[in-house]
């Protein structure tokens, strides 16, 4: 399992093309399935690994029918003999077919062959002459009288391969999908180099090539962090965090989102300053019942006001907070309106439409994000510290962060308003 797990994620690590363009259909296949890819390498490697099993470190100790007496030139034929015995045996499960073409005396005749290649096989001693002439017999039999029921090793690989590839893309279609992050909009949540999964499930699978979900398990909770197919570009996904449903009236003061004149509560967690990326002031935001990190190129202004007129010059008041105002936009039936955790550095629902905003329609939706299953660190090498980050989880960051920011994530998360603080009211 280790084995060809490894060289699975390897070979699509190797052959996943940087970018869509002039590359040719496999390789477009492996950046667009990954998991689909990832089980059909994993099925053939495990194949090959299982062919060469007996020249492996420690085949030795591992033995076939639980016996480790086995001499290595006999390993192979030995294993052979029980897939013959497993097919031949699967072959005649059928009897009543099986006598219909041979004859009960032949079908009786390959029976004795098989229980005594069976018997010398579980012997307590093994004979490696006894073995030889049990098994050259066994095979004889089967490939005369059996062979018109049997399967080549051809069609054995291809048959495997591809009920893993088929399961593999319903998997995909239906239950699960990979997603690479492709930018920064999303850190501290997300980082450039993590692939995720996404659970198709959530909120009702679409259909393959269509907007038509299997069932409805829709609006997405505020605070989701779900994937979809950008408006703007419908064969481009994007990855986003919900945050207005349809009724609520969002507006965002210096990128703090507003849901029907409420603010969102926050807590500063402190400023980061890391060489890969992650760069800014950290906060933690609180909505409904989840808690996250967001990202701001600039801390907010600690102005307090009632009134537009207490902010001065071009900032409002808005949650007794002061800054630049986007908004007020209007979430419409069967959309949702969505902010990336990066907020100054995010191109998400308060710029599309040119300008104006625009939300997600639901048939857009596709999944709602899961954990981090690999993740590439830009500076070189695998992150291995971001390997099974559950992304709807609770606020986590990056092992080097200062310890004053680890204090301050920490007291952010004692911190936390109860949920009755945390809910916006109804639009």
């Amino acid at each position: 399992m280790v084995i060809p797990g490894g060289l699975a994620v390897a070979a699509v690590r190797l052959l996943e093309p940087e970018a869509l363009a002039d590359v040719g259909i496999f390789r477009t296949f492996i950046a667009e399935q990954q998991v689909p890819a990832t089980i059909m390498f994993f099925t053939l490697f495990a194949m090959i690994v299982w062919r060469v099993r007996y020249v492996l470190p420690f085949a030795a100790s591992v033995g076939v029918l639980a016996r480790a007496d086995i001499p290595t030139r006999l390993r192979g034929k030995f294993d052979d003999a029980v897939q013959l015995l497993a097919e031949a045996r699967r072959i005649l499960v059928h009897r009543t077919k099986v006598e219909r073409r041979i004859g009960a005396e032949r079908h009786g005749v390959i029976v004795k062959a098989l229980d005594d290649l069976d018997a010398v096989m579980r012997a307590e001693q093994l004979s490696e002459d006894n073995f030889s002439s049990a098994l050259a017999k066994a095979e004889q039999l089967v490939a005369k009288d059996l062979g018109r029921w049997r399967k080549g090793e051809l069609r054995e690989y291809a048959e495997s391969i591809g009920v893993a590839v088929a399961v593999a893309l319903v998997l995909r279609f239906f239950v699960i999908e990979a997603f690479k992050i492709p930018s920064g909009s999303m850190i501290p949540t997300l980082m450039i180099g993590d692939h995720i999964f996404v659970a198709k499930y959530a909120y009702g699978p679409l259909l393959p090539r269509s907007d038509t979900r299997l069932y409805d398990a829709l609006p997405p909770d505020r605070g989701d962090v779900m994937v979809f197919k950008f408006p703007e570009n419908k064969q481009q996904d994007f990855i986003k965090r919900a945050i207005a449903l349809p009724g609520d009236t969002l507006e965002a003061i210096d990128g703090r989102p507003v849901i029907n004149g409420w603010l969102v509560p926050h807590c500063k967690v402190g400023k980061v300053d890391l060489p890969h990326g992650l760069r800014g002031h950290i906060f933690v935001e609180y909505l409904g019942d989840k808690s996250y990190l967001t990202m701001y190129d600039n801390p907010f202004n600690s102005i307090v006001c009632k009134t537009d007129r207490d902010c001065g010059g071009a900032r409002v008041c808005r949650g007794n907070a002061c800054g630049v105002l986007q908004g007020p936009y209007q979430v419409k039936p069967g959309e949702v309106w969505v902010m990336g955790d990066n907020r100054d550095n995010s191109h998400d629902s308060r710029s599309w439409n040119g300008g104006v905003g625009a939300g997600v329609p639901f048939d857009h939706i596709k999944g709602r994000a899961m954990f981090v299953w690999w993740s590439w660190d830009p500076r070189g090498g695998v992150a291995f510290e971001r390997i099974f980050v559950n992304v709807l989880g609770s606020p986590t960051l990056s092992p080097a962060i200062p310890d004053a920011l680890r204090i301050g994530l920490d007291r952010c998360a004692a911190e936390r308003p109860p949920e009755s603080e945390t809910t916006p009211p109804t639009g």
